[in-house]
C-alpha cells in the first residue's frame, strides 16, 4: 500500500526528539550549535549568537558553546534537528502538470471542498481581510494559485540554509498544504482553497535536511506577532514523554503557544498519523495538538469516490474517519476531510487509479528539464496525497472564513464557532471528532 498518512512529525525516543513519517526510516541527534534557553531572570546572552529571538515569551534561541550557554542562562535545552532518510512519503500519489490538468472537470476533484460546501460558504466571504500563516516545508511562490494569496513580504525561511521561503528540493509538502488553505484559480484552470482571498504568510522551517524544534516555535511567535489570524502546523511530536527534557520542550512550546492564542492566533494543528488512541497513550503526549490552545484535527476521507465522482455512491462517506488517523476524545477538537485510501481500486479513472481519488487533491510541484538544457527546475502542478496535514489546513482555510465574516472574534471566539456548528456523524465515536466533523456555512 503506497503511504497516504502523510504527516511529517516529530518523534521523540528516549530524550531526543526524532522525527518519523509512516514508512520512512529516520535519524535524530540533539544539535551541539543551538540551543533553546529560558530568558528571564538573570539571563546575559551578550556571549552567544542570537538566532532566534522570539519576543512576546521568556525564551530564545541562541548558538554558541554549551558551557557559554550554561554560564548565561539557568535553564536551557539543545535544539533537535530531525533528518528524515527517505523520500517525500507521498511520492506515488499520483501527479498531473498543467497540460495534463487543462480541460479536466477539476472541481468534481476537489471533493473535500464539495462535501464541506464551499461554494455555499464562498457567498458569504472567500477570507477577505485575515491572515494565515502555513508553518511547514515551503510553498513554491511561482504556482499560478498561489501567487495571488502569497504575502512575500511576510513570508519568512526559519532554517539556517540559507535560502529563502520557498520549498527546497522535491518537498511539495507545504505546497500542498498551502492550496487547501488559500488556492485561488481565479475563475481559471487550476484549483481553489477554503479562503482564498486570505493573506498567506509561508513561514519555512523544513530544509533539505530536515527541521529544527527551534525554529517551528520561533515560527509560531512570528506568526502571532504579524497578526495571523490563524497558523496551520501540519507537523507534531509524537510520542513525547512528559517528564524529563520532554517537559522542557512542553514547557516553551506551551508557552509559545499560549502566547499566539492571546495575540489572537488560530493555531491549527494535524492530529497525527498513527492510528493512535491519544486518550489512552499514559505517560505520553502528542505535540503540538495536545499542546495548550490547539485545535487538533483528525482527518476523514470517502472510499471509491473516483468510480463514480459521486459522494452519494461511494464505499464509505467522505466524514468517515480515515484508516491512518489519531483520534482520542479529549486530544481531538474538529474532524475534516485529509483523504483516505483502498489501494485495491486500481482500475484507471482517466488514466489515474481510482483510489487516488479519494485522497485531497491541490497544488504541488515536479522537477522538470524545461529548457532541455539538463538543468531541472521547479514545474507548478496538481496531485493527491492524504493525512492530517491535509486536514488541519482545510480547518485553517474554515478559521479564516469566520473570522472574516465576524471581524471582531478573538481565536477563541473563531474556535467556539468552528466547534459550535460541528456533529458528530451518524454511526461513529465522538473519539475521532471531538466536537464533531467540520461545518463551514453554519459556523459563519
Amino acid at each position: 500500500m503506497p503511504d497516504v498518512t502523510k504527516r511529517d512529525f516529530l518523534k521523540v525516543s528516549g530524550s531526543l526528539i526524532g522525527g518519523i513519517a509512516a514508512g520512512t526510516t529516520v535519524t535524530a541527534a540533539e544539535r551541539t550549535d543551538r540551543f533553546i534557553v529560558s530568558t528571564g531572570g538573570k539571563a546575559d546572552l551578550s556571549d552567544l549568537t542570537v538566532v532566534h529571538e522570539m519576543p512576546g515569551i521568556d525564551y530564545a534561541v541562541v548558538r554558541g558553546d554549551e558551557s557559554a550557554v550554561k554560564r548565561s542562562v539557568k535553564s536551557y535545552e539543545a535544539d533537535v534537528q530531525i533528518e528524515l532518510d527517505s523520500p517525500d512519503v507521498n511520492s506515488e500519489a499520483p501527479t498531473l502538470d498543467a497540460d495534463e490538468y487543462e480541460g479536466q472537470p477539476g472541481d468534481i476533484y476537489q471533493w473535500d471542498k464539495a462535501d464541506l460546501d464551499i461554494p455555499e460558504a464562498h457567498e458569504t466571504t472567500e477570507g477577505e481581510g485575515t491572515r494565515v500563516a502555513v508553518i511547514d516545508s515551503g510553498v513554491l511562490e511561482t504556482h499560478p494559485d498561489l501567487s495571488g494569496p502569497l504575502n512575500l513580504g511576510l513570508s519568512r525561511n526559519f532554517t539556517d540554509d540559507g535560502g529563502d521561503h520557498n520549498p527546497v528540493g522535491g518537498d511539495d509538502h507545504g505546497t500542498h498544504v498551502a492550496g487547501i488553505v488559500a488556492a485561488d484559480n481565479g475563475g481559471g484552470l487550476g484549483v481553489n482553497g477554503t479562503a482564498p482571498k486570505t493573506d498567506l504568510v509561508d513561514c519555512r522551517v523544513f530544509s533539505g535536511d530536515g527541521a529544527s524544534f527551534a525554529d517551528i516555535l520561533a515560527a509560531v511567535v512570528y506568526s502571532a506577532n504579524i497578526d495571523a489570524d490563524a497558523a496551520n502546523l501540519s507537523l507534531g511530536a509524537y510520542p513525547v514523554p512528559r517528564q524529563a527534557q520532554g517537559q522542557f520542550y512542553g514547557k516553551v512550546l506551551n508557552s509559545a503557544m499560549t502566547y499566539a492564542n492571546k495575540e489572537g492566533t488560530l493555531l491549527v494543528i494535524a492530529a497525527g498519523n498513527d492510528s493512535a488512541d491519544l486518550q489512552h497513550d499514559k505517560n505520553f503526549i502528542s505535540l503540538p495538538n495536545e499542546g495548550a490552545q490547539a485545535v487538533s484535527v483528525a482527518s476523514t476521507g470517502p472510499i471509491g469516490y473516483g468510480l463514480s465522482f459521486d459522494l452519494g455512491d461511494v464505499n464509505s462517506p467522505a466524514e468517515s474517519p480515515a484508516f491512518y488517523t489519531n483520534y482520542g476524545t479529549n486530544a481531538v477538537t474538529l474532524g475534516a476531510p485529509g483523504g483516505d485510501a483502498d489501494t485495491s481500486l486500481t482500475d484507471l479513472v482517466g488514466g489515474v487509479p481510482a483510489y487516488a481519488y479519494d485522497l485531497v487533491f491541490n497544488t504541488v510541484f515536479s522537477y522538470e528539464d524545461v529548457d532541455g538544457d539538463g538543468e531541472s527546475e521547479q514545474v507548478p502542478g496538481y496531485g493527491w496525497k492524504a493525512g492530517t496535514s491535509m486536514a488541519a489546513p482545510n480547518v485553517a482555510g474554515a478559521a479564516a472564513l469566520v473570522k472574516s465574516a465576524n471581524p471582531d472574534y478573538n481565536a477563541n471566539q473563531v474556535e467556539a464557532a468552528l466547534k459550535k456548528a460541528a456533529e458528530v456523524p451518524d454511526d461513529y465515536g465522538k473519539e475521532y471528532y471531538g466536537a464533531g466533523y467540520l461545518n463551514v456555512v453554519d459556523a459563519l
